[in-house]
């Protein structure tokens, strides 16, 4: 992440971060409020406000990468059992820095009294159905 070309300077994703894996236009950190241990951001280079103003090869490395290092996780870690793998895009849907990047989040048995329902329950009393 050497050049500015696509950057914003007050954008947090745009400056020095500690890479731990990266796929031709796109990275990976470690997540500065985890959910879980192993809780990893996957960004493209290029400032670009959320999944859908990423571009087809964007998002096919993106893939690359969450596949990765998914693989990478399980290989150093036999506790997870699963993963979720999340985009917030807008305010209203919880998106904070403005920047696009997908959550992936080791799941490990018992981590929560009831995963049922999984990524529903970011509107409440809808998890369980």
């Amino acid at each position: 992440m050497t050049s500015n070309s696509g950057k914003d300077k007050l954008c947090p994703f745009c400056q020095s971060l500690e890479v731990v894996a990266e796929h031709n236009f796109v990275f990976a950190i470690k997540d500065n409020y985890p959910v879980t241990k192993g809780h990893h951001l996957i960004i493209p280079f290029r400032h670009t406000e959320n999944y859908f103003s990423m571009t087809d090869k964007e998002r096919e490395d993106a893939t690359a990468l969450l596949k990765a290092l998914k693989s990478k996780l399980e290989e150093g870690d036999p506790t997870i059992t699963g993963f979720n793998i999340g985009m917030n895009s807008g305010e209203t849907a919880g998106q904070t820095v403005m920047h696009s990047h997908i959550h992936l989040i080791p799941r490990r048995k018992g981590d929560t009294p009831n995963p049922r329902g999984g990524v529903r329950g970011v509107i409440p009393n809808k998890m369980d159905y």
